[in-house]
């Protein structure tokens, strides 16, 4: 079963982080996007393997997200 889970990124000084939205515990630093994004690729495919180990029930993925304007 193929599962769509919402990444985000922020750049901090060492590089970037990558979070996932729908599971909050996989998250991963890389120096560029690109190493970011494969690492936390890995960690979901390690987390994945280590809920269905424990049989822990997976988060669903399919976040919707916005952008919501304030002026500041």
């Amino acid at each position: 079963m193929l599962s769509n889970y919402t990444a985000k990124y922020t750049k901090i000084s060492s590089g970037y982080m990558g979070q996932l939205v729908e599971w909050p515990e996989v998250i991963t630093e890389g120096k560029t996007l690109e190493e970011c994004r494969e690492m936390l690729k890995d960690a979901l495919h390690e987390m994945v393997i280590a809920y269905q180990q424990q049989s822990k029930e997976i988060p669903i993925g399919g976040a919707i997200l916005e952008q919501v304007p304030v002026e500041i």
